[in-house]
């Protein structure tokens, strides 16, 4: 699957290449790709905000983990804010157009949800676990499960683990590797799904409450600001992350996701 849109973001790479004129370029607006929640929350709390500096902060709302990515590329949008480092390098490597960090927001510790068993030592032999498709957030999911004690990854396996790595899996769980939007949606069909805290947050799960294992404040899966390597110098960039990584925005995030979400500055 990540193949696939991999080729898809290729060839939009390529068409892009024949426009003269750029939307994201506007000095009196910043286009800004996000996923909903929190990333999206977070950009409404702030347009006031940018909008006091002169510029019109546009939020394109995306449920994906490969639209953001292409936006940025095209030139549809400047930046976007919704993905993890390990991810971005994962995407790179089949890159058409090099991406970088810009700036890190917060962290979003991955949980691990049931709606059929209470506590991880419920799960059965043979349970069905439902993991992110993708490199970054599959080899997360499967650290979190090795952390648990539920299985075993061979060593130097790194940030994209696969269950190719998994050398010791005592419970004999069998691994699904579905699109990480529709996780929250076969919980009703698995024994235990690993869960974005963003797709979790729109599924109406609370991370603290119903996830039997979470990853804890330590964790380094920072959400960053992501761009080409001009938003670098870009004053509406550094605008958008100064309002982002405020006092402000901090105690918004505590707030609001009451630990579900970690400011990360």
């Amino acid at each position: 699957m990540f193949r696939r849109s991999l080729a898809l973001f290729a060839l939009l790479v390529l068409a892009a290449c024949g426009h003269t004129s750029n939307p994201a370029d506007n000095p009196g607006s910043l286009s800004v790709a996000a996923t909903a929640i929190p990333h999206a929350e977070i950009l409404e709390h702030i347009k006031p905000v940018l909008a006091r500096e002169g510029i019109d902060l546009k939020i394109v709302v995306l449920n994906d983990f490969v639209q953001p990515n292409v936006q940025v590329a095209e030139g549809r949008v400047t930046v976007n804010y919704f993905e993890t480092k390990p991810y971005l390098d994962e995407f790179n490597k089949h890159r058409a157009v090099k991406l970088v960090t810009i700036a890190g927001v917060h962290v979003e510790p991955m949980g691990g949800y049931s709606r059929r068993w209470k506590k991880l030592g419920d799960l059965p032999d043979g349970a069905v676990v439902a993991i992110p498709n993708e490199g970054s957030n599959g080899g997360r999911a499967l650290a979190l499960l090795a952390r648990a004690g539920l299985l075993k990854l061979r060593p130097g396996a790194g940030a994209l683990a696969t269950p190719d790595d998994i050398i010791a899996n005592p419970k004999k769980l069998q691994i699904r590797e579905l699109e990480a939007a529709t996780l929250p949606r076969v919980l009703d069909q698995v024994d235990l799904a690993l869960i974005n805290t963003n797709y979790a947050l729109v599924a109406k799960l609370n991370p603290l409450r119903d996830a039997l294992v979470i990853e804890d404040k330590d964790s380094p899966y920072v959400n960053y600001v992501v761009g080409l390597d001009s938003a670098r110098s870009d004053p509406r960039v550094a605008k958008l992350v100064a309002a982002l990584r405020s006092a402000d925005v901090k105690a918004f995030i505590e707030q609001r996701y009451g630990g579900a979400v970690i400011p990360a500055f």
